[in-house]
This record gives structure tokens, C-alpha cells and sequence, in this order.
């Protein structure tokens, strides 16, 4: 054989194993990539006091959205650290980075679309015209006419008040949590409050002195409320909810969770 056509299959040999070790190296470095996920911890929001979807009982957080968050992350095999907030916040954590996700009680709605992706609704959660049980004025839309909202920043309950702000010459109060509202309207420094029905309905219910009244049942179609993720982003966290939320309708779990706190739509 002649020695310059050896020397080049040579050299092609050892061009071909180099290229072949490299290929093997790069395979094993996207399998350890793609393990990499199960090690992270996702750190996901839930809303500090929103009874009864999230609240503070004994040093520890309960409620339909904490425990559908732990029973899908169970199933689901992945980890994460609950970080209450204030509402308002949470939006803008999620934007910020700050946040992976959010499970609060937050209504689908084509404005927060802009801002975030959302998962498979969770629960219907319509609004509801909440005032003191004296009040015996506001009973329709009608009665807001002239009266003063108390509502929490960045609601659809929030919302609804600056759209109709005109329409009812209302005058708007803003408030950071549900119990600040509650406690607006009891004391008489605001008329009404812009509410979620599954919330003033259970907070009437465990508290019978609550002096709160259901003025208005659904000011609107009842929305979803959904797991939030940034718009493009952390897509497998909410494929991962998705997933887990399918399972736990089927083995019976969400039941058991949305049961102890509201009574089941069947």
C-alpha cells in the first residue's frame, strides 16, 4: 500500500475517534442537563392571607391552594419553596425573576395573559358584592351608585371597580390583603368590597359573627383561577402541574383537598 495513502488513513482514524470521544462526551453532559430539573427547587407564590385558598394556621400555611400545590408536586416528583406575598407582588415577582410560579387564587383574564402563561384553570372562582350584614341598601349593581369600594390592589375585584368607577360614581379604597377589606366595610369606612365568592363564602361560614353579608352573588361569569408561570418560560413547572392536576381529579385528591373548605359542584 502506498505509505502517503496509509498515512492518511491514519490520520482519518484518529480524526474519526476524537470526533466519536467528543460525541460521547456531549451526550453524557445533556443527560446530566436533563437531570438537572429534578434537583431544582422551584420557589412558587401563594398569597399570604386569602382564606381559603392560602392562610397562616399555627405557623404553618393551609388552604386549596397550598395543599393542590403539595399534592401535585408529590406526584409530580418535583420540589419547591412556598413564598407568601401580598398579591400585588406577585405579578411583578414573576416578571422580576424572583419567583418560578404562583398559585393564588389568580383569575385567567386576557390582560394577565400578556404578562404570564397560565395552566389548566383549578377552580372556578367568580366575584361577589360583599357589605355589612346592616346593610340592607345594596342588593344589585344597581345600588353601588355614588358608594365607596373597598378593594385589594391589583384584583379582579380592583378591576371592576376602576371599569364601573364612572358608570357608578364610585370612590375606590385600596387595600393589601382580604382581612383589611373585611374590616373597611365592618368598621363603615367603605360601603362595599369586591370579593371572591368561594372566600367570603367560607369566611362567613367559619366565622358566624363575621357581620358580613353576600350583597351580590356574581357580579360576572365565574373565571378559572390557574398556576402562573413567566410568559415563556419555566414550561416544564407548568406542563408538571398540568400533569399532576389531571392525576389527583382522577385518584380522588382534589376532592378531599377543595372539599374541606367549600362544598363540591357535582
Amino acid at each position: 500500500m502506498n505509505k502517503k495513502i496509509f498515512s492518511s488513513m491514519l490520520v482519518g482514524a484518529a480524526m474519526l475517534a476524537t470526533l466519536l470521544t467528543g460525541c460521547g462526551k456531549s451526550g453524557t453532559d445533556a443527560s446530566k442537563t436533563a437531570k438537572a430539573p429534578e434537583d431544582k427547587v422551584y420557589v412558587i407564590a401563594c398569597d399570604a392571607k386569602y382564606a381559603p385558598f392560602s392562610f397562616e394556621e399555627n405557623g404553618k400555611y393551609r388552604g386549596i391552594d397550598v395543599e393542590i400545590l403539595a399534592a401535585v408536586a408529590k406526584i409530580e416528583g418535583f420540589k419547591y419553596e412556598l413564598k407568601p406575598m401580598d398579591f400585588s407582588g406577585i405579578i411583578p415577582a414573576i416578571k422580576a425573576g424572583q419567583i418560578d410560579g404562583s398559585i393564588a387564587g389568580m383569575n385567567v383574564t386576557e390582560k394577565r395573559k400578556e404578562s404570564v402563561d397560565f395552566s389548566d384553570g383549578y377552580i372556578k372562582s367568580g366575584s361577589s358584592i360583599v357589605v355589612s350584614s346592616s346593610n340592607t341598601d345594596i342588593n344589585a349593581l344597581g345600588d353601588l351608585k355614588g358608594k365607596t369600594a373597598a378593594v385589594k390592589k391589583g384584583t379582579t375585584g380592583a378591576i371592576f371597580a376602576e371599569e364601573n368607577q364612572k358608570k357608578y360614581d364610585l370612590k375606590i379604597s385600596y387595600y393589601d390583603d382580604s382581612p383589611s377589606m373585611f374590616q373597611a366595610v365592618k368598621n363603615g369606612n367603605a360601603d362595599f368590597l369586591v370579593e371572591d365568592y368561594p372566600v367570603i363564602s367560607y369566611q362567613i361560614k367559619v366565622d358566624p359573627n363575621s357581620k358580613l353579608r353576600v350583597g351580590v352573588k356574581e357580579i360576572e361569569a365565574a373565571p378559572d383561577d390557574a398556576f402562573a408561570v413567566n410568559k415563556g418560560q419555566n414550561q416544564k413547572l407548568l406542563a408538571m402541574f398540568n400533569d399532576g392536576l389531571k392525576k389527583i381529579k382522577a385518584n380522588g385528591e382534589y376532592d378531599k383537598i377543595v372539599g374541606q373548605y367549600l362544598p363540591l359542584n357535582k
